[in-house]
């Protein structure tokens, strides 16, 4: 792992329009570190010739004094977004020639924004795992330690973040995939509120999928300034939407700590929590209070967290399942709107609870980034926490708490363990309250 990490996105823009350096110049620096750490697997689809003809144009177009968001900017996106004229596989060889016809949403809007692509990331096999290993492009590691996982399903996402690969990514989120990687390789991720970022062209086919009521999509960075960056880019209704309204994002309650009012929970009925993780959620909730932050345990008005595990798993285990065989029947419609009316419920209770705080601190997994594992299966592989064995799939647990109802959540990293590998936490707020989750992880990294 390199140890002089280059440039964030942020700096990368204010550089490139001083003319500091040149789009091609960074372009051609991400290319040689992507290559010079084969070993890592963290970039598997590359598109260089096409990405160093776009850095050319960003320099021309910087000359001519122009200005986007992210123009000249390097980096790459998660192997399952459409890329025209890339495989997107999701690391299932069944699609392993599936080529895209056309971008993504989210790719169309990076591109517009200047952003230069260099390439795909790795993913778990069909996105369902916390490992990042498929048959397709085998696995990716943790450049932190490399017998150890970097996360999934965005795993290829958080590894080059946090190898210096790239400065920004594009990842997607419905049982952590954003969340788990960057906590394991000590980077920033956002999961942003549901609809916020039209997830179209997140898909494996080239036809219409309906969207799920889980999954979203988001940005990934090593600060919380470029996550905001990207968010402004990323966020607003599908193109299909926008000339029947715009969006205009909210700005963070609050300019500094002082009288940001903090919730802390490190208990879940489901799974337990490493004493590492609570040690991090404790110097993440002290980091705050020093800053003038008003920090509570009373947990009281917390919703039913072992209640709304299982409406999370009921729906997530139905949107896994769609279109392939399964050993129980298939829900009802019926069956579906009640899953669907208790999730409603949820969010109304979560909606009492930020009346009366402003953002929740929560472990975003329970443990440190684990050895990897041959053939993990979510149904009976266990993984130990502090001496004890906790099965695989209940890991979801502290993802479900803000996937259900569609909360936005920002992992910041926070410290590391022993070991050296990196502990964070995740920081949720209220709906739509993107720019607040962001700003207090960008708070509690920066401290």
């Amino acid at each position: 792992m390199k140890e002089n990490l280059p440039l964030s996105a942020t700096e990368m823009v204010a550089a490139l329009n001083s003319g500091k350096v040149s789009a091609l110049e960074l372009c051609d620096d991400a290319i040689a570190r992507i290559d010079d750490d084969v070993e890592l697997n963290a970039v598997v689809v590359k598109d260089f010739d096409r990405a160093r003809e776009q850095a050319k144009l960003a320099d021309q177009a910087i000359r001519r004094k122009e200005r986007k968001p992210l123009l000249g900017v390097p980096m790459t996106v998660k192997e399952s977004f459409n890329v025209a004229g890339l495989p997107t596989s999701w690391g299932l060889t069944t699609y392993a020639n599936n080529i895209a016809q056309e971008d993504a949403v989210a790719v169309t809007r990076l591109k517009s924004a200047g952003a230069i692509i260099l390439g795909k990331t790795n993913v778990a096999q069909a996105l369902g795992d916390f490992e990042s290993n498929n048959p397709v492009y085998g696995r990716t590691v943790n450049p932190i330690d490399r017998s150890r996982t970097p996360g999934g399903s965005s795993g290829g996402s958080a590894a080059a973040l946090a190898a210096g690969l790239v400065p920004l990514e594009l990842g997607s989120d419905i049982g952590g995939s954003i969340r788990a990687p960057a906590h394991f390789c000590g980077v920033m991720g956002h999961k942003s509120t549901y609809g916020l970022i039209p997830i179209r062209g997140h898909e494996l086919s080239n036809f219409a999928v309906a969207p799920d009521p889980l999954a979203v999509i988001g940005p990934m960075a090593r600060s919380a300034e470029d996550l905001q960056l990207a968010l402004n880019v990323l966020a607003g209704p599908d193109d299909w939407q926008q000339s029947a309204y715009r969006l205009e994002l909210r700005p963070a309650k609050l300019s500094n700590p002082q009288g940001l009012r903090v919730l802390v929970v490190k208990d879940h009925p489901i799974i337990p929590t490493s004493a590492e993780v609570a040690h991090a959620v404790d110097v993440a909730a002290e980091r705050l209070r020093l800053q003038g932050a008003l920090i509570s345990e009373n947990t009281t008005l917390v919703p039913d967290l072992k209640a709304i595990h299982g409406n999370y798993v009921a729906i997530l285990r139905t949107i896994i399942s769609r279109g392939m065989p399964v050993a129980e029947a298939p829900l009802t419609a019926h069956q579906w709107m009640t899953l669907m009316d208790r999730r409603l419920y949820w969010q109304q209770q979560w909606k009492v609870l930020f009346d009366s705080v402003d953002v929740i601190i929560a472990p975003a997994f329970s443990r440190s980034a684990f050895a990897h594992l041959s053939a993990p299966n979510m149904a009976s592989t266990q993984i130990e926490i502090d001496g004890q064995l906790s099965m695989y799939r209940d890991q979801l647990a502290w993802s479900g708490l803000a996937t259900l109802v569609g909360l936005p959540a920002t992992v910041a990293p926070v410290c590391k363990n022993e070991q050296g590998l990196p502990l964070g936490v995740q920081v949720i707020g209220p709906l739509f309250d993107d720019a607040s989750t962001i700003k207090v992880a960008g708070w509690i990294a920066n401290s």
